[in-house]
């Protein structure tokens, strides 16, 4: 399969690899080459005319476009403007990626560990999280340090990591700024992925321990301690003892079969190119449809990445205030932009463009395909944590550290990541790179997790979508992905206002 035409209304059709001068599709001679991902006109635009790709305009031509050449970003302008008014027309939801995804839906379980507030973690870890961005060397040295003190690996212990998340907030930050910073701090410290956590404060910072202790609120102080660096002789030292002491009990704790219900993922992409809603983010939509189904949970984020698609969650909202909080969830991104005096629009990235997507409503309508087609049962403002299972939607910005950040925040144990150009980063939960295409796969084997590219190959998603889930259980389960293998493991925290 050299190209596909992913709904009959279309007007284009997308090449899955590399096509030459000559070559048929749909019909058409192609009268130029096309590269892979990118959009081959199958009838005669006028400039003004719709670009129409997954039966939906993307976009118009601003210049004439005959039969059988590329259009991309160089030709196509978006239809999308500013604030909307919306109307809630809700539609029956159809879960299960219309039977694509042949599995069973007997209780599936991984094994996890089980937290004492009930939530599951799919990782044993040790944590030492700055209050504050001048504590980042002193956190590094505890860490260091106490790693140094451990005796060779034994096998005896369940602790799968100890790591630092440096940042550089906490002080200087007013307003919604400063308890952004808490906020995500906070749910960092209350993470199922967690067994231990050392809390390290400077003690001079806006992001005070004792208010910071009071905002966390009631935790097994065997598993959870904080301490003020300026309140201790030796601040490397007294941390290494505290960490002694958490390891004790955390390195006691053991996975146990739970059911798969338990399972928090977070769906995110980056690096999108012309395969992404054809692939990777279709395989993540059978996917979430199906963890749906078992009692579990998801959440999309990415808001700006929602535009021009916002409709199709309003109207598979599960009711009128869920539609209105979907609603806020767009227009206080778009609000947010234009207060800034940004284009609310600016978007695609030039990474998106090279890889063949050339407006924001051809990369939303991609974007949305991860989270399937069930019910939306839940919104989260940032930092808000998950309160009911099922499809969640999210408010973070699309930067994938950031918005990854704000999934691991919310309660996910786990983030799936598609990408057609391919990133080696990883937010402070296993995040699994999941590639649209082969050659990525095949060029990054240290980056690619799995390879979503042979549904543009000859592989079946009644194939793939089973081998799939098996995997992202397997990880739930204890197996690492890339960006642990490799230690990469970071936080980023959404920042709008004044730094003082």
């Amino acid at each position: 399969m050299k190209y596909i035409k992913i709904n009959p209304a279309d007007n284009v059709a997308v090449a899955l690899e590399d096509l030459r001068k000559g070559e048929v599709v749909e019909g058409v001679t192609l009268i130029m080459d096309i590269p892979r991902g990118h959009k081959i006109v199958l009838t005669d635009l006028k400039a003004g005319d719709n670009v129409i790709k997954y039966g939906f305009p993307i976009g118009h031509v601003t210049r004439d476009a005959a039969v059988g050449t590329m259009v991309n970003h160089e030709c196509i302008k978006t239809n999308l403007e500013g604030l909307l008014e919306y109307k809630y027309e809700p539609l029956p939801s159809v879960i299960s990626g219309e039977g694509e995804a042949e599995v069973e839906k007997s209780p599936y379980t991984f094994k996890g560990f089980r937290r004492a507030d009930g939530q599951v973690g799919v990782r044993n870890q040790i944590w030492v999280i700055p209050t504050v961005g001048c504590v980042n060397g002193i956190c590094e040295q505890i860490v260091n340090r106490f790693k140094a003190s451990l005796p060779a690996p034994t096998g005896n212990s369940s602790v799968d990591a100890i790591v630092t998340f440096p940042h550089n907030y906490g002080c200087s930050q007013l307003g919604g700024d400063h308890e952004n910073t808490r906020t995500i701090l906070k749910d960092m410290v209350r993470h199922p992925n967690a067994g231990g956590v050392l809390v390290v404060s400077l003690g001079c910072e806006n992001n005070q321990l004792d208010a910071f202790r009071e905002l966390v609120g009631p935790v097994d102080e065997s598993r959870v301690k904080m301490f003020v660096c300026q309140k201790v002789e030796d601040e490397v030292e007294y941390g290494v003892q505290r960490l002694k002491e958490i390891y004790e009990v955390v390195s006691k704790d053991s996975r146990e079969e739970v059911p798969v219900s338990e399972l928090r993922v977070g769906l995110k992409c980056g690096g999108s190119d012309g395969l992404s809603g054809i692939t990777a983010n279709p395989l993540l939509g059978v996917f979430s449809d199906w963890i749906v189904e078992q009692g579990g949970t998801t959440v999309l984020t990415e808001v700006p990445e929602m535009f021009g698609a916002e409709t199709i969650l309003m109207n598979r909202c599960q009711d009128k205030a869920t539609f209105e909080k979907t609603v806020h969830l767009i227009n206080d991104f778009k609000e947010y932009f234009m207060k800034q005096g940004m284009p609310v629009y600016e978007n695609p990235s030039p990474g998106n463009k090279a890889g063949g997507i050339s407006t924001l409503e051809e990369k939303s309508l991609g974007c949305t395909q991860k989270c399937g087609k069930s019910i939306v049962r839940g919104v989260l403002k940032y930092g808000e944590r998950l309160q009911v299972k099922g499809l969640n939607l999210l408010s973070a910005p699309g930067n994938d550290l950031v918005a990854s950040t704000a999934l691991g925040a919310s309660g996910c144990q786990i983030v799936l990541f598609t990408t057609g150009r391919g990133t080696p980063f990883g937010s402070f939960v296993p995040t699994m790179k999941i590639s649209t295409n082969t050659p990525l796969a095949q060029a990054k084997p240290g980056w690619i997790d799995f390879n979503a590219g042979v549904l543009a190959e000859d592989s079946r998603m009644a194939d793939v979508a089973p081998r799939f889930i098996r995997y992202v259980l397997s990880v739930a389960s204890g197996e690492p992905v890339n960006n642990e293998k490799h230690g990469i493991r970071e936080i980023a925290i959404f920042k709008t206002g004044v730094t003082l």
